[in-house]
């Protein structure tokens, strides 16, 4: 049986994977993706601070510790559920859903005041 310094230094690769996967998760157009990809991203912060422990790496700690404030954000500040993803590539966009109705009114306001300082 491996002993608990040997699991400590492998401890490495899971990491790894699971910070691969929740980047390849935290890119998807689907709210709920994302939402697992920053929790996951949580989980390698865990992991890779316990590996910086064992082998004193104090500016991956440090690193990991403002990283996981930042999917903390993240995770939060996701789209919440139930919302409309965008249209996914090649699907046409529909006027009338691609942008709420406050975005379009405030766009078309910036546009005539563009357009008036132009004349």
């Amino acid at each position: 049986m491996p002993d608990a310094a040997a699991l400590l230094d492998a401890l490495q690769w899971p990491a790894m994977v699971v910070t691969v996967v929740a980047a390849w998760l935290v890119g998807s157009r689907q709210p709920r993706k994302r939402a697992v990809g920053f929790w996951l991203f949580l989980a390698s912060n865990v992991l890779w601070v316990v590996w910086g422990l064992h082998t004193r790496a104090w500016a991956l700690i440090t690193l990991q510790v403002f990283l996981a404030v930042f999917n903390l954000r993240g995770a939060f500040k996701n789209d919440p559920p139930g919302e409309a993803a965008p249209p996914a590539a090649g699907e046409p966009i529909q006027p009338d859903t691609a942008v709420p109705a406050a975005g379009r009114e405030a766009f078309h306001t910036v546009t005539r005041q563009s357009a008036q300082k132009l004349l």
